[in-house]
């Protein structure tokens, strides 16, 4: 095993070269040396429960935390070790589509869960989701338990429900000020605007999941039912720290194009609040 010194040094550096906000990285990297840090003995999934929750502590973000992969740490977005193992998971996972039904009175419900896979991995499951969905004429989105997703799956979501003309939804800014602009491509398969949406939300919704549901609050296009969201809203990059830890760094903020805000922090407000148990039931009352 490798000493636990090691990684930590890594992490050191990584928060301080790559967090969105840069002084707040200097801050949260010159906490952890006086942090009371893991024995060298502990095993990788001890090392990444301990660390995360001080880096938590130290950051209120839960975007920025350590995570054990016994199968192979990932090293960024878009290389061979990434590809691989989103792969696998949006087979396992159908691009994050649990589920597809239509449940009575013309409503059809879109179950997303874990989290919406990158693209082009989720592509064929949305397709063929909005596909099933073809004529209802009531649409939930259940992200009740959805755990994030990339911009630009979410966006891809997004095309199917906004109209014919493009949209721009959100703006990553680095921390060095350089901005992306994200915006929908209308797909053939939409959704016909007058049909009314629903997004059923939980304290569990997370990250790309919550920008979904925000995106399309904030746009008017969505009525949201159930609990405040996680709040989480910084894009992320994974760096590896061992052969099977990895840390996720929040490397930008999201700033919506409609309401020039975000929802770290404060998580998304729904519009009808209950329990996430209760939230479909609300929907279909």
């Amino acid at each position: 095993m490798q000493p636990t010194t090691e990684p930590i040094d890594i992490l050191r550096a990584l928060v301080r070269d790559h967090y969105v906000f840069v002084d707040r990285g200097v801050q949260i990297a010159g906490a952890l040396d006086a942090a009371g840090l893991p024995s060298p003995e502990q095993r990788p999934a001890d090392f990444a429960a301990e660390m995360t929750a001080q880096l938590e502590a130290l950051s209120h973000d839960r975007h920025l935390r350590v995570r054990h992969r016994p199968a192979g740490a990932a090293d960024g977005f878009g290389g061979d070790a990434y590809r691989e193992q989103f792969g696998r998971e949006a087979v396992a996972n159908a691009g994050g589509v649990r589920c597809v039904s239509r449940i009575g009175d013309g409503i059809g419900l879109l179950e997303v869960a874990p989290y919406l896979s990158p693209m082009p991995m989720a592509q064929p499951y949305l397709d063929a989701a909005f596909g099933m969905l073809a004529g209802v004429e009531r649409l939930a989105i259940d992200l009740r338990a959805g755990r994030g997703g990339t911009p630009e799956t979410v966006a891809y979501v997004c095309g199917f429900l906004l109209g014919e003309e493009a949209v721009r939804l959100q703006d990553m800014v680095a921390r060095d000020g350089t901005t992306q602009q994200f915006w929908t491509n209308p797909r053939a398969g939409r959704l016909p605007e007058e049909v009314p949406v629903a997004v059923l939300t939980s304290r569990e919704t997370f990250s790309g999941c919550e920008e979904l549901a925000y995106n399309l609050q904030s746009l008017g296009r969505a009525t949201l039912f159930g609990e405040v969201t996680g709040g989480g809203a910084h894009p992320v990059e994974t760096f590896r720290l061992t052969d099977v830890l990895e840390v996720t760094v929040p490397v930008a903020r999201s700033v919506n194009a409609t309401t020039g805000a975000n929802w770290e922090g404060t998580g998304v407000i729904p519009d009808v609040g209950c329990a996430a148990s209760e939230a479909l039931d609300r929907v279909t009352e």
